[in-house]
């Protein structure tokens, strides 16, 4: 290097003439662009100055050093510039140059020496700055003329700058020697820096938001501390979640201290009730009064401890209130500050703790609210950026505005109580907000029995009530002088704490949806209060699951709008579903206790390689964008996404153990860096998500209400993402544990054989759905379900108790569909079925024992009206078992009880309608009906005694309480089927557009695959059976003997009785031993064949004068069978023939697509006849109505001419071409005269997902009367079918 510089020193003159006047116009072109306008370059190695003199006169400011001291002279001189003598070596600066410019300067340093020399310029380069360098074509180093060179190629650059920090990219380019008469060729490199990272300042805009930072350190914390200007709703919406997460983490919750100020009163009251909320769950909330000075803080700090117990800190100091617009796309800078090592965090905290104890800094209060908002005025301009924002105040959605109008109407026909139904996604707690509202409620009650829950309200009746205040009933917090109270049954439901409130305190109860353990605590709970209105609250659709908030209810179902209702009215977006066969998992060995797996258990079981691969590919193959997984338990949810990151897949645990935070996980999820979170219950409800478009269930779940919210978080629509479905993948097992998933998704209550008809359904591609929905199970799973096909009251009881989880109640067994009088017929009454289930507790069996006719007695005792039960139930809300009420006291309950349903307190009679429960009149009709009854019993169960209604029943104390129970549960059942039945009677009596129930009959099992053979042997299986109701007029039949298959062959045909091929055929199943005499009978004969097959023959049995068997064809073109004793051996009798049944009887109540219809007739379908609504059979001499009630795209006028009067009766209009005149409308009018049948099939719509729907027959129809012509309508009435 010496002898360099020595070259240079001795040769300067000529070098600075032959080298000043070169253009370098491209290079600069290349370097100048990428740099700040004016930005600081370092000419390193500058030689004649020419490039620092051009760098200078463009406006850039100029560093520039060479190490020959002659040539710093001359370049001083030439340029005017301070040109520096440094050295490579003497470069010691940091992150101090945007540009640094070393064209053919490094080459003249040894080899070894030039990455050292690279790595000093590029530690003095400034993130994001551009570094240029150049060497001449070669490989290693030499000497030329008295001087070193070291060249480079490609390669050589590489080595030099791939292990640059922060390199962001690098080109290189070749090219000519600019000086004349040089040949040589150069390697130009050019180095970008990579930007500074956002790891210490947050600048705020779309792609540096301040909310996940503050979210992943609230996550992480011990410790948490806010002091902030103001607080403004929508900003403190973003944070909550993680606050009141961190509040509730086990085993210790963080410490949170939260400081406002009331400066400018930018500070909404919104904000300062939320939060209390806070407050609530544990936090400390303070206020700085400002009285005039200023408070313009905006600090963030955060503490914990790493296992070695060391504590870390973490400020954020910067410019960002609690505001929208300050934590996500507001231009905000705050500045994070580490300890250790800086010790400014230590200093942060300190300062906190003072102004937290200033004299000026008082707790948040409700009263301190209140006086705020009397006092508060606000800027009428926004002073800085969020100051002004305004959390828009929610309104009602279509369906919330429907159910409103029938909760307005409820109330104007004089009902107390109500439930309303709405799906998961649509807004039962808003609804109820809206509602209490709607009535004036001064006072609410809000009732659940988990305390997110209670939270979640008490955030929702803010927004909608926002200057209330808003209180806790529940753990250790007794709240009672607020607006709205969001209370624990488990707490409030205990009689020394509603004691403490007046009967009368609450306008207005909300009951959510409950579970069945605590329904004894709810009855105590609402027979206590007697607000103006309370309402239930429900999200299943099913009967069977909301049976016991029904009963609470007064069985007043107010409005329901569930799951497919929501997606038809577009308020849902469409599901796609899988059930995807989990095909690793043996279920049925993990324990099954009490309605659950063994948790440990089945966490090992589905965390495993060989499920996760499985998982994946099926992901893959299906999924959309951003899916939401549900897990069974944090181990499984961490291996899961462990698994999937391995593939390549962006995923995310998310838990209370988790690193990243709830909030920070659905922002990375919404912005597309993340493809799935893995989650165990943190999203099950409360949580909105509508960018979710596929939802993964890993778990078997334990209800239909969470399998509900769990689809229901995607169910949503997403403005941001224009989603046009949602994709379920759910992994079911060979366990009855899943049974009520397919029930949750349909909406209804399905017993074993149901759910086998279902699936057989599902398999045929035949199930109901709204448009756009579609249902898949694997085979394994639709085997699986066929093969539950059963009946009897145990089996019944048992599926029923599988998907509830607990021991169901009788009104839950009723609504499931159950035959109550089958169940008493087998175990004598429903709590005999329940002691041979073996679920009453010891107790419960020996009252059965001791009071057996009595309970026997409620369950059964006639009821013309409702008295009967109304009086036991007032007897049991006065606590009438412990202590006799006086019959005044149970007349006034009981009217009280009639008073809250209408339709029950209109059996009153019209003289006593008027009077209040108080009066003489109304004493003395109570006395006569419902007392008298229970009175005159033989044996006696009530006396009456000092004007006491006293029970002859003795019971010890402690016997009390699950007498109390069982009593209910009996009243509540008669109440719900009393009601349904007086419900029933009604819309009979309506004009509404019913669709009829199924013509009554017989119910029997018809097996489709089983062919009975009338011809020679043939092989058949009876698989699953469907089920088919028949008329009463084919003598007594009784489904666990008479069956129902079809005829294979034409042996059978002739005689007087011919059985054609295809025919169904009524058979009895004898037993060989029992058969009785078979001579002369027509008998299915079974055999096996060689095989092991079974094989069936129908022939008539004949028996000759020495005593042999003979089976006899009816079709002479076919040999007799004669039975040799080996025969015999072979032979069975299987079935006894009844009689054939008609086709058209098999097909009513059945859906048959409109190609199938013309067989039933003995006709061809011929698409050009069978397209008109109205087809006329010559031969069958049978007209054919077609109706499509919903006529979809017709004038509103039209949609709905055809419909249902009642249940027997139908209203039809013919085409616009038929008169009575006409031969077609008098056939309609004479049809009965003229021997012509009419036969109706009706549909709702006329396509069903996508295809062409199919029509329900409802059977012949005979003609009533007619108006108008051109066309007519016609009433037609249903074929009595009894």
């Amino acid at each position: 290097m010496k002898d360099t510089l020595a070259y240079y020193n001795n040769n300067a003159d000529a070098f600075v003439e032959s080298t000043f006047e070169v253009s370098m116009e491209a290079f600069y072109q290349e370097f100048l662009p990428r740099l700040p306008k004016g930005g600081h370059i370092l000419d390193a190695g500058c030689g004649s100055g020419r490039d620092a003199l051009f760098f200078d006169q463009k406006g850039y400011r100029v560093s520039a050093f060479d190490g020959s001291e002659a040539i710093v002279s001359l370049a001083r001189e030439k340029t005017g510039l301070s040109v520096q003598h440094r050295y490579f070596s003497e470069i010691h600066e940091s992150s101090t140059y945007d540009g640094i410019w070393a064209c053919a300067s490094l080459l003249h340093l040894p080899l070894a020496d030039v990455p050292e020399a690279i790595g000093r310029l590029w530690n003095a380069l400034k993130p994001d700055g551009v570094f240029y360098m150049s060497f001449k074509i070669g490989q290693g180093e030499r000497d030329h003329n008295g001087r070193h060179f070291t060249d480079a190629d490609e390669s050589i650059a590489e080595q030099w700058v791939q292990n640059l920090t922060g390199l962001e990219a690098c080109q290189m380019w070749r090219t000519d020697d600019q000086r004349p008469d040089r040949d040589e060729q150069w390697l130009n490199i050019l180095l970008a820096k990579a930007p500074a990272s956002h790891k210490k300042l947050t600048t705020g805009g779309k792609e540096h938001h301040f909310l996940p930072k503050l979210c992943q350190a609230i996550k992480a914390a011990d410790q948490v501390d806010m002091a902030v200007a103001f607080v403004k709703t929508t900003g403190l919406n973003l944070l909550f979640p993680d606050l009141v997460n961190a509040l509730q983490r086990t085993p210790d919750p963080t410490h949170i201290r939260i400081l406002t100020s009331d400066y400018l009163d930018i500070t909404d009251t919104e904000a300062l009730r939320k939060l209390v909320l806070l407050h609530d769950h544990g936090a400390q909330v303070r206020v700085y009064q400002s009285k005039g000075s200023s408070f313009h803080l905006k600090a963030y700090l955060f503490a914990g401890h790493v296992e070695n117990q060391q504590m870390w800190g973490r400020a954020f100091i910067g410019s960002s209130n609690i505001s929208r617009q300050a934590l996500q796309d507001g231009l905000e800078w705050n500045y994070q500050v580490d300890f250790p090592p800086d010790s400014g965090y230590l200093e942060a905290a300190s300062r906190f703790e003072e102004l937290f104890q200033h004299p000026n800094v008082v707790p948040l209060t409700d009263n301190w609210i209140d006086d705020y908002e009397k006092r508060r005025k606000p800027p009428e301009q926004s002073l800085e950026p969020g100051s002004d924002e305004k959390q828009e105040v929610p309104t009602p959605n279509d369906v919330q505005h429907e159910a409103l109008e029938a909760l307005d109407l409820t109330r104007v026909e004089g009902y107390r109580r109500g439930l309303v139904v709405l799906a998961t996604g649509l807004g039962k707690t808003w609804l109820s907000a809206f509602d209490a509202v709607q009535m004036g409620a001064r006072r609410i009650l809000f009732v659940a029995h988990r305390e997110e829950i209670l939270y979640q309200a008490a955030e929702t009746y803010l927004r909608i009530k926002p200057n209330s205040r808003v209180g806790f009933y529940m753990g250790k917090q007794r709240d009672r002088t607020v607006d709205i109270l969001c209370a624990s049954v488990q707490t409030l439901g205990k009689e020394t704490h509603l004691e403490r409130f007046d009967p009368r305190h609450f306008d207005y109860i909300v009951v959510d949806e409950f579970h069945h353990a605590a329904a004894p605590v709810y009855h105590r709970l609402l027979n206590y209060f007697a607000p103006q209105f309370l309402l239930g609250l429900t999200a299943t659709p099913d009967r069977t699951d909301r049976s016991d908030i029904l009963s609470l209810c007064d069985d007043n179902l107010v409005f329901e709008y569930p799951l497919f209702e929501g997606v038809k009215g577009q308020f849902l977006v469409p599901f796609h579903y899988y059930g995807i066969y989990d095909e690793t998992v043996d279920y049925t060995e993990i324990p099954w206790r009490n309605g659950k797996f063994d948790p440990n258990l089945l966490a090992n079981k589905l965390a495993t390689y060989g499920r996760a691969k499985h998982v994946h590919r099926e992901w893959g193959e299906k999924k959309q964008s951003r899916t939401l997984a549900f897990c069974v338990s944090r181990v499984h949810a961490d291996f899961m996404a462990e698994q999937f990151s391995k593939k390549g897949v962006r995923s995310a645990a998310v838990h209370g153990e988790s690193e990243m935070s709830r909030g920070e996980a659905l922002e990375q999820l919404e912005n597309g860096q993340l493809d799935v979170i893995f989650s165990v219950d943190l999203f099950n409800e409360g949580v909105d998500l509508p960018a979710i478009d596929t939802v993964l269930l890993l778990r078997p779940t334990e209800s239909k209400i969470l399998f509900l919210q769990q689809i229901g978080r995607g169910l949503r629509k997403s403005v941001s993402t224009g989603k046009d479905r949602l994709l379920i993948l759910d992994f079911v097992g060979n366990h009855q544990s899943f049974l009520h998933k397919p029930q949750a998704l349909i909406g209804q209550a399905m017993n074993h054989r149901q759910l086998a008809e279902f699936a057989r359904k599902a398999e045929k591609n035949q199930l109901d759905l709204p448009d756009g929905c579609f249902i898949n199970y694997d085979l394994q799973i639709i085997d699986f379900l066929k093969g539950l096909d059963h009946q009897g009251a145990e089996k019944d009881y048992q599926v029923l108790k599988d998907t509830l989880g607990r021991r169901p109640t009788l009104t839950e067994y009723y609504h499931f569909g159950a035959s109550i009088a089958k169940t008493r017929k087998l175990h004598g009454s429903w709590f005999g079925l329940v002691r041979d289930m073996e679920d009453l507790t010891e107790s419960e069996t020996e009252l059965l024992s001791r009071h057996e006719s009595f309970l026997l007695e409620v369950e059964t005792t006639a009821m013309s009206k409702s008295f009967k039960m109304i009086l036991l139930d007032a007897f049991q809300q006065l606590g009438g078992w412990r202590s006799p009420p006086k019959l005044s006291e149970l007349a006034q309950t009981s009217w009280e009880t009639l008073k809250r349903r209408p339709r029950l307190y209109q059996e009153i009679a019209v003289s006593v309608r008027d009077v209040d429960g108080s009066s003489t009149q109304w004493q003395q009709y109570w006395k006569k009906n419902p007392v008298d009854h229970w009175t005159n019993k033989s044996p006696t169960i009530f006396e009456i005694e000092n004007d006491q209604f006293k029970p002859v029943i003795d019971l010890e104390d402690e016997q009390i309480p699950p007498f109390e129970e069982m009593v209910q549960e009996l009243i509540d059942y008669r109440l719900a089927s009393y009601e349904a039945r007086q419900s029933s009677k009604q819309e009979q009596q309506s004009v509404e557009n019913v669709v009829p129930i199924t013509p009554s009959g017989t119910e029997l099992p018809y097996f489709p695959s089983l062919k009975i053979a009338c011809g020679h042997f043939r092989s058949s299986n009876a698989e699953e059976p469907e089920y088919r109701s028949i008329g009463w007029g084919h003598g007594r039949t009784e489904p666990n003997r008479h069956f129902i298959a079809r005829a294979s062959g034409n042996s059978m045909n002739g005689g007087k009785q011919p059985i054609q091929d295809g025919d169904y055929l009524l058979l009895e199943q004898i037993n060989p031993n029992q058969a009785g005499s078979i001579t002369g009978k027509t008998l299915a004969i079974e055999r096996l064949d060689d095989t092991g097959d079974t094989q069936y023959l129908l022939r008539t049995v004949r028996k000759s004068p020495v005593g042999e068997y003979r089976l006899e064809a009816a079709n002479p073109e076919y040999e007799d069978i004669i039975v040799t004793p080996e025969l015999i051996e072979q032979f069975r009798t299987f079935a006894r023939f009844c009689e054939i049944i008609d086709p058209l009887e098999m097909a009513l109540g059945q859906e048959i697509p409109r190609e199938q219809i013309p067989e039933l007739f003995g006709a061809t379908f011929n698409p050009g006849n069978w397209q008109s609504g109205h087809v006329f059979l010559k031969d069958a001499n049978a007209h054919i109505l077609l109706v499509t009630l919903n006529k979809q795209g017709k004038g509103a006028q039209h949609r709905y001419v055809d419909h249902w009067i009642d249940e027997q009766t139908f209203h039809w209009q013919s085409q616009n071409s038929t008169t009575p005149e006409s031969k077609r409308g008098r056939e309609l009018i004479e049809h009965k005269k003229l021997g012509l049948s009419v036969h109706l099939f009706v549909r709702e719509n006329k396509l069903r997902n996508g295809k062409a729907a199919p029509f329900t027959y409802f059977g012949p129809v005979e003609y009533q009367s007619h108006e108008g012509s051109s066309p007519m309508s016609v009433i037609f009435r249903l074929n009595s079918t009894d």
